[in-house]
């Protein structure tokens, strides 16, 4: 403040432990995102990429078991009503909005995205192909509202 002369507030706050995190701003510093990986010495594009893919698809999770018991329950009741809309039977509702769930793990969960360098394979099918024990442990994404 005593250097630029404007009020500066903090609004929120996130670090990420790791063996190694790398992180990413996208062009005109309104969207960036980090990522934190469970091994040391990754290679640096590819650390990069994984942090770019957050930033451009907005994962809500690493994988399926990490997406909020919330999330899952709102989203199971989306694939319902849109089923009983189109005027499907009540007694497969359930498999019908179990089906868009998985749909929505595959879309919206880090390692089950396609990969947007080339999207034949999934992030965990492009971590592996680096190391196959490679992952992503915690990652975050940060949007400037304009």
């Amino acid at each position: 403040m005593g250097i630029i002369g404007e009020r500066l507030d903090l609004s929120y706050f996130s670090s990420i432990s790791a063996p190694s995190v790398i992180s990413y701003i996208h062009p005109g510093n309104k969207l960036a995102s980090a990522a934190g990986f469970n091994q040391e010495n990754i290679d640096t594009q590819v650390a990069k990429d994984i942090a770019m893919q957050i930033a451009a698809m907005n994962p809500v999770a690493i994988d399926k078991e990490n997406v909020s018991r919330e999330i899952i329950d709102k989203e199971m009741e989306i694939g319902r009503d849109q089923a009983k809309r189109e005027g499907k039977p009540e007694s497969i509702l359930d498999k019908i909005a179990e089906g868009k769930l998985n749909k929505f793990f595959k879309e919206n969960t880090l390692l089950n995205q396609p990969f947007v360098k080339d999207n034949k394979k999934t992030i965990k099918q492009y971590l592996q192909e680096q190391n196959k024990d490679l992952t992503v442990t915690k990652f975050d994404r940060f949007s400037l509202s304009s």
